[in-house]
């Protein structure tokens, strides 16, 4: 399993014209497949008079979470070369739509392969690309009383709060890397507690507290 993985930090654009074509590439970081379909409507607002959003994605670990499209262009010449530059570059949880304004002149198979793939490649290297730490995500709910404790022992673990909401009982998502999770649990337990680590071993559970795996990243 891997610990690591490459994305983007933000969103970035590349440009490339050829034969009075212009092609522009919007690259953006996602996780969930539906934030790929905002960001083309998006795109497609802002530019209307495109002839083609032609675009691809992939996503999550394992590499199985992708999709190449041509909208409209002949098959495998811009969906296809797109997608490759994202796997040219080692990244995943990216999308990629170019806007094609025709220039009045036919490029054939070949012309549109490289422009698609380059204006792609353009706005990958205009991108800030950073390797992250593959995360496990778990649910906590606890009640009020465990408060203190739990928020200054996440802090103190150094652990991302992802999503927290508070009404009739406390409820966080956090991320912690994969490679950590034990070790962050059992010193969570030992520091709600107020035990020492080997006594923090041999507890099951602290009465208030839930704790529930969140599936992320095909787990």
């Amino acid at each position: 399993m891997k610990e690591t993985y490459s994305t983007l930090v933000g969103p970035s654009v590349g440009e490339f014209r050829d034969r009075g074509s212009k092609f522009i590439a919007y690259a953006f970081p996602v996780v969930l497949e539906s934030e790929w379909q905002q960001h083309l409507e998006e795109v497609r607002k802002a530019h209307p008079k495109a002839r083609h959003a032609c675009f691809a994605y992939r996503i999550g670990l394992d590499g199985t979470v992708f999709r190449a499209n041509d909208d409209g262009e002949p098959s495998g010449t811009a969906g296809r070369p797109i997608l490759g530059q994202i796997d040219s570059a080692g990244l995943t949880n990216v999308f990629i739509v170019v806007v094609r304004y025709f220039g009045g002149t036919l490029l054939g198979t070949s012309g549109l392969i490289n422009a698609y793939r380059t204006a792609a490649a353009e706005a990958i290297q205009a991108a800030e690309i950073r390797e992250k730490k593959v995360e496990s995500q778990f649910e906590l709910t606890f009640h009020y009383a465990l408060m203190n404790d739990i928020m200054n022992s996440l802090k103190k673990l150094d652990v991302r709060v992802v999503e927290q909401e508070f009404g009739e009982g406390a409820r966080l998502i956090i991320a912690i890397p994969r490679s950590a999770v034990s070790e962050t649990f059992l010193r969570l337990k030992a520091m709600v507690a107020h035990v020492h680590l080997e006594e923090a071993a041999l507890i099951e559970e602290i009465n208030g507290l839930e704790i529930r795996r969140v599936p992320v990243n095909g787990e």
